[in-house]
């Protein structure tokens, strides 16, 4: 490109732009003039995040940035590119745009700025509701990620919240809550807006609740993530999360009357009381010792609130879902338990497992005093 054209755009770019940023078009001009390719994209890259260079997006990317595109890095390349996309006039548009960027860095050696302008493509795509041209991209994307040795973690980051985007379009609840888990553990959380962090956590509860997959909510039960509902309206969906670890019916049952807040929540009604049950049947098993674990209908009927009736379904659920381990006695009506799937523990849980502890202790105690009391002397010899 002719340097004169070159000095008379970024003139002209640098009197539209405000005051304060107008000396950032000299330093441009400057390393553009010498060379210095790593200095010009860290500048412009500075210079697109600052909000009030919005306006002039588009046209430093289309008449400046293209012009020495194959001599800078280029997934700062496509960083650039996704941020003057923002300034496109709707999304046929921005699809068109991020279309050329990916088909411009679709080469061997820049594959991975490829996936991070091809999982954009997929991100407008999903809006325009063509769910069918974003899985193909999706699909494509994860393929050459998953070539990958490591890759830089923005990439990851776009790649997760796009699919777990997508699982969401196809309410796969639990491909959602495994995806945005995803991203949430390749960005740092703090520079997720309260607002965002909000809403992230609320469709993740709702994911948990409702998916027919997920059946233990550790992973979000111990995340930062849960904490942004605190104080806030859906500070409830927290709660019952972990009515729902506990297998506690009575917290449930007071916190039923939310559940018409959340539609998706309300359609699923009959299947949370299920789950809740399952939940309150693992969570006896569990505070009985590993030598009392068998348990007639009878019991069970009263630990969950289940029909006595239903209590034989109930527990060939939990044994199909690999809650539990073991067999049923249907002559006898018990159920005989001999694993139960771990799960996080709240404190009183915790405080149940300490008293377990004691009572083991103490049972081991009265045995070493009879062993010793039978054996006398040998014992003591």
């Amino acid at each position: 490109m002719d340097p004169e054209v070159v000095s008379n755009f970024l003139s002209e770019q640098r009197e539209n732009a405000p005051e304060d940023l107008q000396q950032s078009f000299l330093t441009i001009e400057d390393y553009w003039d010498r060379k210095l390719w790593h200095q010009l994209t860290d500048v412009l890259v500075e210079y697109f995040n600052t909000a009030a260079s919005a306006p002039q997006r588009l046209p430093l990317f289309r008449h400046f940035i293209l012009t020495f595109s194959e001599k800078i890095n280029q997934l700062k390349f496509v960083s650039l590119g996704l941020l003057a996309a923002t300034q496109c006039s709707d999304d046929q548009e921005r699809l068109s745009f991020l279309t050329d960027l990916s088909s411009k860095v679709n080469k061997p050696a820049s594959q991975d700025a490829y996936v991070y302008a091809l999982v954009a493509a997929s991100d407008v795509k999903l809006r325009l509701q063509d769910l069918v041209g974003a899985r193909k991209d999706l699909d494509t994307a994860e393929s050459i990620l998953d070539s990958f040795d490591s890759v830089e973690t923005e990439v990851h980051a776009a790649f997760y919240r796009t699919n777990a985007s997508y699982f969401q379009a196809k309410a796969d609840f639990g491909a959602y809550y495994k995806n945005a888990l995803l991203y949430l553990a390749c960005i740092d959380l703090k520079t997720l807006p309260l607002a965002d962090a909000q809403s992230r956590a609320y469709d993740l509860s709702i994911a948990a609740l409702v998916s027919d997959s997920i059946y233990n909510f550790g992973e979000l039960l111990l995340h930062p993530i849960l904490d942004s509902l605190n104080n806030s309206q859906h500070s409830w969906l927290r709660d019952l999360l972990f009515a729902f670890n506990r297998g506690d019916l009575n917290a449930y049952n007071v916190l039923e009357s939310n559940i018409s807040k959340a539609p998706l929540l309300d359609e699923h009604k009959t299947f949370l009381w299920q789950k809740i049950s399952l939940s309150a049947l693992t969570e006896a098993v569990f505070r009985r010792p590993p030598h009392d674990r068998a348990m007639t209908f009878q019991t069970i009927s009263q630990e969950t609130k289940v029909q006595p009736h239903e209590i034989e379904i109930l527990i060939m659920k939990a044994l199909s879902l690999g809650l539990l381990k073991g067999s049923i006695d249907q002559v006898a009506e018990v159920a005989r338990i001999n694993w139960v799937q771990p799960k996080v523990l709240d404190m009183k849980q915790i405080d149940n497992m300490r008293l377990r502890l004691k009572d083991w202790d103490s049972s081991v105690n009265q045995l070493g005093n009879w062993i010793e009391g039978v054996g006398k002397d040998v014992w003591a010899a």
